[in-house]
């Protein structure tokens, strides 16, 4: 999908990325360009969508490569796989493997998109402060903290609130 829209963009161009999914997809356009989460460059969406979209940062005119199913129903072992029509242990693995070699990209479509203007804008992260403790600003001391405080020597005395 990466090497698809890669392909189909100008090599001169800065770019950035959108993923439709937070799993797995996300990796692999981190992996195989510049855009990651931490830069900005790319954007995670959870709409459950297998697709990405690599477009100009500028103009906002681009790619979006997705996973077809309707070309799916070809490949058997790649069509349960995706839809999770059967349980890991039941999936014959060096099929997979082998159909996903087979289809190359032709389980894949292309379209030619453009992002809304507003998506172009980066957004600032604002100020940033040491939390006041006073369960208003942060959202550690607004009980969403995945940390329990430890009772154990080393951390005695070490708020875990604000990390």
């Amino acid at each position: 999908m990466v090497n698809l829209a890669l392909r189909s963009l100008p090599k001169e161009k800065l770019f950035d990325a959108i993923c439709e999914t937070p799993l797995c997809l996300p990796d692999a356009i981190q992996l195989l360009t510049p855009c990651t989460i931490g830069n900005g460059w790319l954007t995670v969406l959870n709409f459950g969508r297998f697709a990405i979209t690599l477009y100009d940062k500028y103009s906002g005119a681009g790619v979006r490569v997705y996973l077809d199913s309707a070309k799916l129903k070809k490949y058997s072992e790649v069509n349960s796989w995706y839809f999770k029509l059967k349980p890991k242990n039941e999936q014959d693995f060096q099929l997979l493997i082998n159909q996903i070699l087979e289809a190359e990209e032709q389980i894949l479509t292309m379209q030619h998109v453009r992002v809304q203007p507003e998506s172009l804008r980066r957004k600032k992260i604002g100020p940033v402060a040491d939390c006041p403790q006073d369960g208003i600003s942060c959202r550690a001391c607004q009980g969403e903290s995945p940390y329990v405080e430890v009772e154990t020597p080393d951390l005695i005395g070490k708020g875990l609130r604000c990390l």
